[in-house]
């Protein structure tokens, strides 16, 4: 399902990283009173009653400055106005409109985005008079909101959310499966989706998401259409090297989301770094599915040991994600690439599986009974049913007493007995614990 995306722009200093903070509930950007703090751009996974959203925190918005440093606060901005579903156009009530207020406010209506003005320091209900002369700006009713204090939050979210359309779920079997291609720049995705597709593309159709994602390819495999997410095809929208990342990242986030599988490329010829890791957290985030693919594996120099030694690196790396399977190919020479397909077809099967409950009661009590959870309270956790709740991903409940004492670390015990037992290679695992 694509994300919902705000962004909050504005002029310096007006409080869009303390709104930032004030919706994901914790300091994430770093507030100050000094104009132009935020230099890089920072997004957040947040929810509000059931929806889930990407909020985005930009810098000072200046369209005319010269300065270099400005420049590229700009020019990240309009990247995330492109980029977002809604942009929250935010201003100070104590300042009042300034030139520069209606400056960015006539580019914005120029973007034919939706957008809310916010009116933000209004804290209290006799300062509510200060957000009138703020229609002037024609951008709508003015919401006036306190980011500091938390004033009208809620409230003011409840519009945000509003706005969003909601998705109408697609009945199973009726369209095919989709594999995201993602990875940091340079690791080969465009190289990899076209040795997938061949020289040139059976079909190229608009696959139905968002207006602002790019075309998405159809491959026919085995007699199969399957759906290539592609993330390959970015532009590069700006020589600010930080907007270009900025904006692949946000494309990283949708591309994901639309899948069913996602392929995460990596480089043979470097270690995996914190880009790696970051988009392998934020495929777990959302649980999904996923494989790993290293390219460039014809550049290695190998013996009988380099796979297994290749293998053992990502696993100590990956950690508690090492149940992501891991397949060494060449997007120059093919090699391999078709067992990508191979693998996802899998990995698709199975997230898609349902355990019997008879199964799972005989297999995983007799495991929780040799090995309980332990807990510092007096009171003995005693786990009496287990069934699964969903598939895709597949979520498992554990019915027991004492479902709030039950550890993180027993949880994953319980997660890595599901895979030692009945399989789930590449599928994140839920675990629900619930009152008997």
């Amino acid at each position: 399902m694509p994300s919902n995306i705000i962004a909050i722009v504005g002029r310096p200093n007006v409080g869009k990283s303390t709104l930032f903070n004030r919706i994901l509930g914790f300091r994430e950007a770093i507030v100050h009173d000094a104009p132009g703090v935020t230099r890089d751009r920072k997004y957040g996974d947040a929810e509000w009653a059931g929806t889930q959203f990407t909020v985005i925190d930009t810098g000072g918005y200046v369209p005319r400055s010269e300065d270099v440093f400005e420049l590229a606060i700009r020019e990240q901005a309009q990247i995330a106005v492109e980029e977002a579903d809604l942009v929250l156009f935010m201003v100070d009530a104590k300042d009042g409109i300034l030139p520069l207020d209606k400056e960015i406010a006539g580019i914005l209506r120029k973007s034919e985005k939706p957008i809310l003005l916010v009116v933000n320091k209004i804290d209290s209900a006799k300062q509510e008079m200060n957000s009138a002369e703020f229609f002037a700006l024609g951008l709508g009713d003015p919401i006036s909101i306190s980011a500091l204090g938390g004033r009208q939050i809620g409230d003011f979210l409840d519009e945000v959310t509003s706005h969003f359309k909601a998705e109408s779920p697609e009945p199973p079997g009726e369209r095919p499966l989709r594999i995201a291609v993602v990875g940091k720049p340079n690791v080969g995705k465009s190289s990899l989706v076209n040795a997938l597709l061949g020289k040139k593309r059976q079909v190229v159709t608009d696959i139905p998401g968002t207006t602002r994602d790019p075309i998405d390819s159809i491959l026919t495999y085995q007699g199969e259409e399957i759906v290539l997410v592609d993330t390959a095809g970015l532009k590069k929208k700006s020589k600010v090297a930080e907007s270009v990342e900025f904006y692949s990242a946000l494309r990283t986030l949708r591309s994901i989301e639309r899948s069913d599988v996602v392929v995460i490329l990596l480089d043979a010829s470097r270690p995996i770094d914190h880009q790696d890791l970051h988009i392998v957290e934020s495929t777990v985030q959302r649980k999904r599915s996923a494989l790993i693919a290293v390219n460039k594996w014809d550049l290695i120099e190998k013996d009988s040991n380099t796979v297994k030694a290749f293998e053992q690196a990502i696993s100590m790396d990956l950690g508690m994600y090492d149940y992501f399977p891991v397949v060494f190919v060449s997007a120059l020479t093919k090699q391999r690439v078709s067992k990508i397909i191979d693998m996802a077809k899998e990995i698709e099967q199975e997230q898609s599986k349902r355990i019997k409950t008879g199964e799972l009661n005989d297999t995983l009590l007799a495991e929780i009974e040799n090995y309980p959870p332990k807990t510092s309270s007096p009171k003995e956790i005693k786990i009496k049913y287990v069934t699964q709740l969903k598939t895709k991903p597949p979520l498992f409940g554990f019915f027991c007493n004492e479902p709030k004492l039950v550890q993180e670390s027993y949880k994953r015990f319980l997660s890595n007995k599901i895979r030692e037992h009945f399989g789930f290679k590449g599928v994140p695992i839920t675990i629900m614990l619930k009152k008997k």
